[in-house]
């Protein structure tokens, strides 16, 4: 995953935790409730990034074992 990926999925969940945080003091179940949603996409992100870079990895180190066949 490229480290700007990376940074917008953390600030994803950042920013979903600080909207659940600010709807939980201020009563709005509607913030909080974005604020989840925002975290689990972010999270969902994420994970998506690393099965991604670990597919990757696995055809690289594929192409590096047979490759040279």
């Amino acid at each position: 995953m490229s480290l700007f990926d990376k940074a917008k999925d953390k600030a994803q969940q950042a920013m979903g935790t600080a909207k659940e945080k600010t709807g939980k003091a201020t009563n709005n179940e509607d913030l909080e409730a974005s604020g989840k949603a925002d975290q689990t996409k972010g999270e969902a992100k994420e994970a998506a990034h690393d099965a991604r870079d670990k597919a990757q990895g696995a055809v690289q180190d594929a192409k590096d074992k047979f490759g040279n066949r």
